[in-house]
Protein backbone atom coordinates (compact mmCIF):
# COMPACT_ATOMS: atom_id res chain seq x y z
CA UNK A 1 0.00 0.00 0.00
CA UNK A 2 1.20 3.17 -1.11
CA UNK A 3 0.17 6.74 -0.07
CA UNK A 4 1.56 10.03 -1.95
CA UNK A 5 1.79 13.21 0.54
CA UNK A 6 1.01 16.49 -0.69
CA UNK A 7 0.38 20.01 0.28
CA UNK A 8 1.07 23.11 -0.97
CA UNK A 9 4.76 25.04 -0.54
CA UNK A 10 5.27 25.63 3.53
CA UNK A 11 2.68 23.39 4.45
CA UNK A 12 5.24 21.13 6.76
CA UNK A 13 4.63 17.68 4.42
CA UNK A 14 8.07 16.68 4.14
CA UNK A 15 8.05 17.46 8.40
CA UNK A 16 5.15 15.31 8.45
CA UNK A 17 6.65 12.79 5.86
CA UNK A 18 9.66 12.59 8.55
CA UNK A 19 7.29 12.17 11.12
CA UNK A 20 5.57 9.31 9.78
CA UNK A 21 8.44 7.35 8.57
CA UNK A 22 11.26 8.68 11.00
CA UNK A 23 13.20 9.78 8.23
CA UNK A 24 15.79 12.63 8.51
CA UNK A 25 14.70 14.53 5.19
CA UNK A 26 15.50 18.16 5.04
CA UNK A 27 12.52 20.41 5.51
CA UNK A 28 14.50 24.05 4.79
CA UNK A 29 15.27 22.81 0.98
CA UNK A 30 13.09 25.12 -1.30
CA UNK A 31 11.37 23.45 -4.10
CA UNK A 32 13.32 22.89 -7.42
CA UNK A 33 9.73 22.95 -9.23
CA UNK A 34 10.63 19.08 -10.39
CA UNK A 35 8.95 16.35 -10.00
CA UNK A 36 11.15 14.20 -6.87
CA UNK A 37 9.59 11.45 -5.36
CA UNK A 38 10.98 10.28 -2.04
CA UNK A 39 9.70 6.81 -0.28
CA UNK A 40 10.21 4.84 2.75
CA UNK A 41 8.30 2.06 4.27
CA UNK A 42 6.52 1.71 7.87
CA UNK A 43 5.10 -0.86 10.17
CA UNK A 44 1.71 -0.33 10.65
CA UNK A 45 0.96 -0.32 14.92
CA UNK A 46 -0.96 -3.18 15.72
CA UNK A 47 -1.11 -4.45 19.56
CA UNK A 48 -2.69 -7.73 17.70
CA UNK A 49 0.81 -8.42 16.38
CA UNK A 50 2.67 -7.50 20.24
CA UNK A 51 0.27 -9.84 22.02
CA UNK A 52 0.74 -12.97 19.46
CA UNK A 53 4.62 -12.55 19.52
CA UNK A 54 4.42 -12.95 23.42
CA UNK A 55 2.35 -16.06 23.05
CA UNK A 56 4.47 -17.51 20.33
CA UNK A 57 7.82 -15.77 21.16
CA UNK A 58 8.93 -16.69 17.09
CA UNK A 59 11.87 -16.26 15.61
CA UNK A 60 10.67 -13.51 13.64
CA UNK A 61 7.70 -10.41 14.31
CA UNK A 62 6.39 -8.76 10.88
CA UNK A 63 3.64 -5.97 11.07
CA UNK A 64 1.70 -5.16 7.91
CA UNK A 65 3.43 -2.51 5.76
CA UNK A 66 2.82 0.96 4.47
CA UNK A 67 4.24 2.88 1.73
CA UNK A 68 4.39 6.89 1.92
CA UNK A 69 6.16 9.47 -0.66
CA UNK A 70 6.72 12.26 -0.28
CA UNK A 71 6.09 14.32 -3.45
CA UNK A 72 7.44 17.35 -4.69
CA UNK A 73 6.46 19.28 -7.49
CA UNK A 74 2.86 18.22 -7.92
CA UNK A 75 2.29 21.58 -6.89
CA UNK A 76 3.40 23.66 -9.68
CA UNK A 77 0.54 24.64 -11.41
CA UNK A 78 -0.78 21.45 -11.45
CA UNK A 79 -4.17 22.04 -13.17
CA UNK A 80 -2.55 24.63 -15.92
CA UNK A 81 -0.08 22.03 -17.16
CA UNK A 82 -1.89 18.71 -17.07
CA UNK A 83 -0.12 15.39 -15.87
CA UNK A 84 3.30 14.91 -17.47
CA UNK A 85 3.53 11.68 -18.94
CA UNK A 86 6.15 11.11 -16.14
CA UNK A 87 3.88 12.13 -13.10
CA UNK A 88 1.45 10.06 -14.50
CA UNK A 89 3.72 6.58 -14.27
CA UNK A 90 4.63 7.74 -10.76
CA UNK A 91 1.36 8.52 -9.21
CA UNK A 92 -0.49 6.08 -11.04
CA UNK A 93 -0.03 3.11 -8.65
CA UNK A 94 -0.61 4.75 -5.53
CA UNK A 95 -3.43 4.04 -3.44
CA UNK A 96 -4.49 7.03 -1.97
CA UNK A 97 -2.69 10.59 -0.95
CA UNK A 98 -2.23 12.13 2.29
CA UNK A 99 -3.23 15.67 2.21
CA UNK A 100 -1.04 17.87 4.13
CA UNK A 101 -2.68 21.56 5.15
CA UNK A 102 -1.00 24.27 7.47
CA UNK A 103 -2.32 25.16 10.54
CA UNK A 104 0.72 26.50 12.58
CA UNK A 105 2.18 29.82 12.41
CA UNK A 106 5.94 30.13 11.99
CA UNK A 107 7.63 34.04 10.77
CA UNK A 108 10.31 32.09 9.54
CA UNK A 109 8.36 30.28 6.39
CA UNK A 110 6.14 32.99 5.63
CA UNK A 111 2.99 31.13 4.26
CA UNK A 112 2.84 31.37 -0.18
CA UNK A 113 -0.57 33.56 0.15
CA UNK A 114 0.51 35.72 3.28
CA UNK A 115 -1.84 34.24 5.63
CA UNK A 116 -2.68 30.99 7.47
CA UNK A 117 -5.95 29.61 6.40
CA UNK A 118 -6.49 25.79 6.39
CA UNK A 119 -9.76 25.94 4.44
CA UNK A 120 -8.91 27.95 1.83
CA UNK A 121 -5.68 26.28 1.29
CA UNK A 122 -7.67 22.52 1.41
CA UNK A 123 -9.81 24.10 -1.43
CA UNK A 124 -6.96 25.28 -3.42
CA UNK A 125 -5.03 22.43 -3.95
CA UNK A 126 -8.06 20.35 -4.49
CA UNK A 127 -9.15 22.35 -7.03
CA UNK A 128 -5.89 21.83 -8.60
CA UNK A 129 -6.37 18.31 -8.34
CA UNK A 130 -10.08 18.99 -10.02
CA UNK A 131 -8.69 20.95 -12.85
CA UNK A 132 -6.34 18.38 -13.42
CA UNK A 133 -8.88 15.78 -13.73
CA UNK A 134 -10.95 18.20 -15.73
CA UNK A 135 -7.86 18.23 -19.17
CA UNK A 136 -7.78 14.22 -18.53
CA UNK A 137 -11.60 13.91 -18.86
CA UNK A 138 -12.27 16.56 -21.31
CA UNK A 139 -9.15 15.21 -23.63
CA UNK A 140 -10.92 11.60 -23.10
CA UNK A 141 -14.20 13.07 -24.39
CA UNK A 142 -12.30 14.93 -27.43
CA UNK A 143 -10.92 11.31 -28.51
CA UNK A 144 -14.04 9.72 -28.31
CA UNK A 145 -15.83 12.26 -30.43
CA UNK A 146 -13.23 12.19 -32.86
CA UNK A 147 -13.82 8.35 -33.22
CA UNK A 148 -17.40 8.74 -33.12
CA UNK A 149 -16.75 11.32 -35.89
CA UNK A 150 -14.81 8.60 -38.34
CA UNK A 151 -17.98 6.34 -37.83
CA UNK A 152 -17.17 3.85 -35.72
CA UNK A 153 -19.43 0.94 -35.89
CA UNK A 154 -20.95 -2.39 -33.83
CA UNK A 155 -19.19 -3.14 -30.64
CA UNK A 156 -16.75 -0.17 -31.08
CA UNK A 157 -19.85 1.89 -30.98
CA UNK A 158 -21.39 1.03 -28.40
CA UNK A 159 -18.42 1.04 -26.19
CA UNK A 160 -17.58 4.33 -27.23
CA UNK A 161 -20.76 5.61 -26.64
CA UNK A 162 -20.89 3.58 -23.21
CA UNK A 163 -17.32 5.59 -22.39
CA UNK A 164 -19.01 9.00 -23.67
CA UNK A 165 -21.49 8.75 -20.71
CA UNK A 166 -19.58 8.06 -18.10
CA UNK A 167 -17.05 10.37 -18.86
CA UNK A 168 -19.87 13.06 -19.63
CA UNK A 169 -20.55 12.41 -16.13
CA UNK A 170 -17.47 12.69 -15.23
CA UNK A 171 -17.38 16.34 -16.34
CA UNK A 172 -20.44 16.95 -14.70
CA UNK A 173 -19.09 16.08 -11.11
CA UNK A 174 -15.84 18.20 -11.64
CA UNK A 175 -17.64 21.21 -13.23
CA UNK A 176 -19.65 21.78 -9.80
CA UNK A 177 -16.69 21.28 -8.36
CA UNK A 178 -16.92 17.56 -7.11
CA UNK A 179 -14.14 15.10 -6.71
CA UNK A 180 -14.48 11.95 -8.51
CA UNK A 181 -14.73 10.17 -5.41
CA UNK A 182 -17.88 11.55 -4.17
CA UNK A 183 -19.63 9.79 -7.33
CA UNK A 184 -21.29 6.20 -6.69
CA UNK A 185 -19.51 4.04 -9.47
CA UNK A 186 -19.47 0.79 -10.55
CA UNK A 187 -16.92 -1.45 -9.88
CA UNK A 188 -17.04 -2.09 -13.33
CA UNK A 189 -16.83 1.88 -13.76
CA UNK A 190 -14.03 2.13 -11.75
CA UNK A 191 -12.04 -0.70 -13.11
CA UNK A 192 -11.95 1.12 -16.58
CA UNK A 193 -10.82 4.72 -15.07
CA UNK A 194 -7.84 2.39 -13.56
CA UNK A 195 -5.47 3.75 -16.54
CA UNK A 196 -6.53 7.16 -16.34
CA UNK A 197 -4.62 8.58 -13.29
CA UNK A 198 -7.59 10.48 -12.11
CA UNK A 199 -6.57 11.95 -8.90
CA UNK A 200 -9.79 13.24 -7.41
CA UNK A 201 -10.82 9.32 -7.48
CA UNK A 202 -8.33 8.46 -4.97
CA UNK A 203 -9.06 8.38 -1.40
CA UNK A 204 -7.61 11.16 0.59
CA UNK A 205 -6.07 11.64 4.39
CA UNK A 206 -6.47 15.59 4.94
CA UNK A 207 -4.16 15.73 7.88
CA UNK A 208 -4.18 19.48 9.93
CA UNK A 209 -0.40 20.21 10.59
CA UNK A 210 -0.63 21.61 13.49
CA UNK A 211 2.13 23.90 15.79
CA UNK A 212 3.02 24.22 19.37
CA UNK A 213 -0.91 23.40 20.39
CA UNK A 214 -2.58 20.21 19.22
CA UNK A 215 -5.67 21.44 17.24
CA UNK A 216 -9.55 19.72 17.00
CA UNK A 217 -9.62 19.62 12.93
CA UNK A 218 -13.48 19.60 12.99
CA UNK A 219 -13.38 22.73 14.25
CA UNK A 220 -10.72 23.99 11.88
CA UNK A 221 -11.98 22.49 8.71
CA UNK A 222 -15.41 21.20 6.96
CA UNK A 223 -14.14 17.95 4.64
CA UNK A 224 -17.54 15.88 3.62
CA UNK A 225 -16.55 13.82 1.17
CA UNK A 226 -16.39 10.03 0.43
CA UNK A 227 -13.91 8.29 0.79
CA UNK A 228 -12.20 10.82 2.71
CA UNK A 229 -10.80 10.90 6.52
CA UNK A 230 -9.25 14.55 8.67
CA UNK A 231 -7.06 14.21 11.23
CA UNK A 232 -4.51 16.49 12.95
CA UNK A 233 -0.79 16.11 13.98
CA UNK A 234 1.81 18.23 15.29
CA UNK A 235 4.42 17.54 12.70
CA UNK A 236 7.52 19.25 13.97
CA UNK A 237 7.01 17.42 17.74
CA UNK A 238 6.20 14.25 16.28
CA UNK A 239 9.45 14.15 13.80
CA UNK A 240 11.32 15.43 17.00
CA UNK A 241 10.42 12.62 18.90
CA UNK A 242 10.69 9.82 16.64
CA UNK A 243 14.28 10.98 16.09
CA UNK A 244 14.95 9.96 19.18
CA UNK A 245 16.53 6.95 20.47
CA UNK A 246 13.43 4.82 22.00
CA UNK A 247 14.12 5.69 25.84
CA UNK A 248 14.79 9.56 25.69
CA UNK A 249 11.65 9.53 23.15
CA UNK A 250 9.78 7.71 26.05
CA UNK A 251 11.03 9.76 28.69
CA UNK A 252 10.24 12.71 26.89
CA UNK A 253 6.87 12.15 26.27
CA UNK A 254 6.04 11.34 29.69
CA UNK A 255 7.34 14.76 30.78
CA UNK A 256 5.22 16.37 28.52
CA UNK A 257 2.19 13.72 29.21
CA UNK A 258 2.31 12.45 25.70
CA UNK A 259 0.13 9.10 25.98
CA UNK A 260 0.80 8.30 22.01
CA UNK A 261 2.07 9.47 19.02
CA UNK A 262 -0.65 10.84 16.66
CA UNK A 263 1.47 9.19 14.02
CA UNK A 264 0.18 5.43 15.44
CA UNK A 265 -3.47 7.23 14.46
CA UNK A 266 -2.05 7.88 11.05
CA UNK A 267 -0.75 5.20 9.65
CA UNK A 268 -3.77 3.32 11.14
CA UNK A 269 -6.30 5.68 8.99
CA UNK A 270 -4.11 4.97 6.22
CA UNK A 271 -4.36 1.51 6.07
CA UNK A 272 -7.86 1.63 6.56
CA UNK A 273 -8.63 4.32 4.34
CA UNK A 274 -7.61 2.10 1.25
CA UNK A 275 -10.05 -0.16 2.42
CA UNK A 276 -7.63 -3.00 3.75
CA UNK A 277 -7.77 -5.00 6.86
CA UNK A 278 -5.06 -7.56 8.75
CA UNK A 279 -5.13 -11.11 9.01
CA UNK A 280 -2.18 -13.02 10.72
CA UNK A 281 -0.12 -16.32 10.48
CA UNK A 282 1.54 -17.84 13.88
CA UNK A 283 4.06 -19.95 14.66
CA UNK A 284 7.42 -20.83 16.60
CA UNK A 285 9.40 -19.31 13.73
CA UNK A 286 7.26 -16.13 12.58
CA UNK A 287 4.16 -14.31 13.68
CA UNK A 288 3.06 -11.84 10.83
CA UNK A 289 0.30 -9.73 9.82
CA UNK A 290 -0.56 -9.27 6.02
CA UNK A 291 -2.34 -6.74 4.30
CA UNK A 292 -5.73 -8.23 2.39
CA UNK A 293 -8.60 -6.20 0.73
CA UNK A 294 -11.72 -6.15 2.70
CA UNK A 295 -13.98 -8.17 0.62
CA UNK A 296 -11.31 -10.72 -0.10
CA UNK A 297 -11.73 -14.75 0.36
CA UNK A 298 -9.13 -17.12 1.73
CA UNK A 299 -7.79 -17.80 -1.77
CA UNK A 300 -7.13 -14.71 -2.19
CA UNK A 301 -5.26 -14.52 1.38
CA UNK A 302 -3.63 -17.75 0.39
CA UNK A 303 -1.76 -15.71 -2.70
CA UNK A 304 -0.81 -13.08 -0.56
CA UNK A 305 1.06 -15.15 1.17
CA UNK A 306 2.70 -16.74 -1.46
CA UNK A 307 1.49 -17.24 -5.22
CA UNK A 308 1.78 -21.17 -4.46
CA UNK A 309 -0.46 -21.65 -1.82
CA UNK A 310 -3.34 -19.92 -3.64
CA UNK A 311 -2.46 -21.88 -6.69
CA UNK A 312 -2.89 -25.31 -4.60
CA UNK A 313 -5.10 -23.79 -2.02
CA UNK A 314 -7.45 -26.78 -0.44
CA UNK A 315 -8.88 -25.82 2.65
CA UNK A 316 -7.82 -22.45 5.51
CA UNK A 317 -8.02 -23.74 9.57
CA UNK A 318 -9.40 -20.28 10.24
CA UNK A 319 -9.83 -19.05 14.33
CA UNK A 320 -10.40 -15.07 14.90
CA UNK A 321 -8.26 -13.29 16.97
CA UNK A 322 -10.37 -12.82 20.00
CA UNK A 323 -11.32 -16.59 20.19
CA UNK A 324 -7.69 -17.60 20.47
CA UNK A 325 -6.96 -14.94 23.08
CA UNK A 326 -10.13 -16.19 25.19
CA UNK A 327 -8.48 -19.75 24.72
CA UNK A 328 -4.84 -18.83 25.32
CA UNK A 329 -3.23 -21.63 23.05
CA UNK A 330 -3.82 -22.61 20.18
CA UNK A 331 -4.27 -26.31 21.30
CA UNK A 332 -7.00 -25.18 23.78
CA UNK A 333 -8.82 -23.38 20.67
CA UNK A 334 -8.86 -26.40 18.63
CA UNK A 335 -10.29 -28.72 21.63
CA UNK A 336 -13.02 -25.64 22.47
CA UNK A 337 -14.42 -25.88 18.53
CA UNK A 338 -12.98 -22.14 17.93
CA UNK A 339 -11.03 -23.83 15.00
CA UNK A 340 -12.82 -23.56 11.82
CA UNK A 341 -11.53 -25.38 8.34
CA UNK A 342 -13.28 -23.12 5.57
CA UNK A 343 -13.17 -23.07 1.81
CA UNK A 344 -11.73 -21.19 -0.48
CA UNK A 345 -15.18 -18.87 -1.07
CA UNK A 346 -14.49 -17.79 2.93
CA UNK A 347 -14.44 -14.23 3.29
CA UNK A 348 -11.56 -13.33 5.46
CA UNK A 349 -12.55 -11.12 8.57
CA UNK A 350 -10.13 -8.35 9.96
CA UNK A 351 -8.41 -10.76 12.90
CA UNK A 352 -8.53 -14.04 11.20
CA UNK A 353 -5.66 -16.19 11.90
CA UNK A 354 -5.18 -18.13 8.79
CA UNK A 355 -3.11 -21.37 8.17
CA UNK A 356 -3.41 -23.24 4.44
CA UNK A 357 -3.55 -26.15 3.70
CA UNK A 358 -2.36 -26.80 -0.09
CA UNK A 359 -0.98 -29.22 -2.54
CA UNK A 360 1.19 -28.38 -5.68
Amino acid sequence: MELGIIGLPGSGKTTVFNALTRANRPTTVASSGRLELFSAVVDVPDVRVDVLSKIYHPRKTIYAKVTYTDIAGLDQDLGKTGLTGELRNKIAPMDAFVHVVRAFENELVPHVAGSVNPQRDLETLDGELLLADMITVENRLARIHESLHKGARGDERKALLESQELFERLHAALDAGTPLRDLDLTAEESAGLHGYSLLTLKPVLVLLNAGEEPLDPQKVLTYKHKHSTVLSIQGKLEMEIGQLPPDEAAEFMAEFGIKELALSRVIQASYKLVGLQSFFTVGEDEVRAWNVKVGANAQEAAGVIHTDLARGFIRAEVISYDDHIAEGTMAAARKAGKVRLEGKEYIVQDGDILHIRFSI
